[in-house]
């Protein structure tokens, strides 16, 4: 497994789109964090980094299936696959080398934005002067979404042999497990159904982390949603077999 974790890193970084897709998230992040006006740090007038994390989670749909998008598919697409059965490791081996390449990855590419927290808690009167709970409670959050969201790519790179595909349906489902059963919880018709629905969502569980507060509740929601989409995967990967 370590092999493959290691093989998956080095295939991303040793990549041109590898690059363009981390910096093009940086970039936004950057220009929304700081100089897009209306929702930018000094227009706010607050220590803090409400608009990164707002949007961060809307980002890391597209960051994170552009990751997982060929962790699988390329395999298949290749014809490598067998070839990577064949090793001294079991299927489950070889997705969880994969899926933890790709929350690393992630967890890389939000290393940059701890110097946009640096900045604000240095603009911030007096300097430090900052709501660090809630801080590291948000990017913990992200990492957490960003494993579920990881869970979700890699699935969708096993049903299919073409990238742009995974990508697709990637992002469909991880905006549907992030927004859309959120939204369902404000439809007044479904009241109570829409409700429960709602807690289902992984906006309900972010928002209670990003409060700097770790419940129990949002880690086993987490921990439980990927551990579902890592065994969705383990069955359609073993599905070759069938």
């Amino acid at each position: 497994m370590y092999a493959i974790f290691l093989k998956e890193i080095r295939s991303f970084l040793g990549s041109l789109i590898g690059y363009i897709v981390m910096g093009v998230f940086l970039l936004l992040s950057g220009l929304f964090t700081w100089f897009i006006e209306g929702n930018n740090v000094f227009d706010l007038g607050m220590a803090g980094l409400p608009t990164l994390f707002g949007l961060a989670p809307y980002m890391l749909i597209f960051l994170v299936s552009a990751v997982t998008m060929r962790s699988l598919s390329e395999e298949k697409r290749l014809g490598t696959l067998e070839t990577l059965t064949t090793r001294p490791v079991s299927d489950l081996g070889i997705i969880m080398g994969k899926y933890l390449a790709a929350v690393a990855l992630i967890a890389i590419s939000l290393i940059p934005t701890l110097f946009y927290a640096y900045s604000v808690a240095q603009l911030a009167t007096p300097a430090g002067n900052i709501d660090y709970g809630a801080l590291w409670g948000s990017y913990f959050g992200l990492i957490l979404l960003s494993a579920c969201y990881a869970s979700i790519g890699l699935f969708a790179s096993s049903t299919t042999d073409n990238q742009i595909v995974s990508l697709i349906i990637s992002m469909v489902l991880s905006l549907f497990f992030f927004e859309v059963l959120s939204l369902m919880g404000d439809i007044e018709w479904l009241d109570r159904i829409g409700k429960s629905l709602e807690w289902f969502s992984l906006n309900f569980h972010y928002e209670s982390i990003s409060r700097g507060v770790l419940d129990t509740r949002d880690l086993l929601f987490f921990g439980s949603f990927a551990a579902l989409f890592i065994a969705l995967t383990k069955t359609q990967f073993e599905s070759r077999k069938w």
